[in-house]
């Protein structure tokens, strides 16, 4: 009996979401008396045996390069035929981009119960129940899974990367793996910033920078904090920003340790993509702004007076300043 988990990559490196689903899998396999193993489909240029120190004893690894790029269906039918070759009962996934995109199939194809969005480790003193989030994240559900295989998809940073000391056995997966149908022609890549999904912090601005030409403090306060930035819709459909920053129901949903919001009022569409951040901070200058009402911390002012002492106060405490 064993607990596999998926092992996504990008750029020859493996993501961090990984290295949160390896820590997490490793507990689940701890509570079920099982072994924890790892599946990488493709090829990177970490050693691999390394990630034995995230509690997995095995890497199962199927190096084709044409496995670089996702194609969910040709990944879900190697990762389903992986987990009955080595006897997985339990398969997880980041809840990221790629895992939401192969996990379903997997499932299907396994005949076993998913619960996509996981926030916490299974209570298996009766059963197998996976608590999750619901409702945009306004509430939470617990369900049970009764299947004899069972998907599991964590939602990232709700379940911290663990290292510790080991090393894992490195294995090539005996499995053909279908040619891709999805063929990547050209990729337009954002550039020296931190990944959204991926950020533990999060500088975020509304319509209330009131331009463009106002975007530069809000870089500068996330440099200083090692941040990405974001925005809300009104700013990427405005093009002050581009869309890819947009964060949100409709844009990407984050969970970041820290979401400092500035100038954004809180709409329900807004807070759908990033109540999910474990600390919400936010900058308003109208103290009737729906999103104080989600807010850990609040500063009622205008942004073009308190972001600047802000800036300074993280450099001073940086010792940058």
């Amino acid at each position: 009996m064993s607990v596999l988990i998926f092992i996504d990559h990008s750029e020859g490196h493996v993501k961090k979401a990984s290295l949160e689903a390896l820590s997490y899998g490793a507990a689940v396999a701890r509570q079920l008396g099982a072994t924890a193993e790892g599946i990488l489909l493709g090829t990177v240029t970490e050693d691999l045996a390394a990630l034995g120190k995230y509690g997995i004893t095995k890497v199962h690894q199927l190096a084709q390069e044409s496995l670089n790029q996702l194609d969910a269906q040709v990944y879900a039918k190697v990762l389903a035929e992986a987990a009955a070759a080595t006897g997985a009962t339990v398969v997880i996934f980041s809840n990221n981009l790629s895992g939401k995109a192969v996990a379903p199939r997997v499932a299907a194809r396994l005949k076993a119960g998913l619960v996509s969005g996981a926030v916490a480790l299974p209570d298996t003193s009766n059963g197998f129940v996976v608590k999750k989030n619901v409702f945009s994240g306004k509430a939470f559900a617990h369900i049970s899974l009764t299947s004899p295989v069972k998907v599991v998809a964590l939602n990232p940073n709700s379940y911290p990367a663990k290292a510790g000391e080991g090393q894992a056995e490195v294995a090539a997966l005996n499995i053909q793996a279908d040619a891709p149908r999805v063929k990547v022609v050209s990729a337009t890549k954002s550039s020296g910033q931190v990944p959204l999904t991926e950020a533990e912090i999060v500088v975020s601005g509304g319509r209330g920078l009131k331009g463009p030409e106002n975007w530069g403090m809000v870089e500068e306060l996330a440099k200083v904090l090692g941040a990405a930035t974001a925005c809300s819709r009104p700013v990427a459909d405005a093009h002050w920003r581009p869309h890819n920053e947009h964060v949100g129901q409709t844009g990407i949903a984050i969970a970041p340790n820290l979401y400092i919001a500035i100038g954004i009022s809180g709409a329900i569409q807004h807070l759908a993509g990033v109540n999910r951040s474990k600390v919400i901070a936010v900058i308003n200058k109208d103290p009737e702004a729906p999103f104080f009402k989600a807010a850990d911390y609040g500063i009622v002012g205008d942004a073009f007076e308190v972001v600047p002492k802000l800036i300074q106060a993280a450099k001073k405490l940086k010792g940058l300043a």
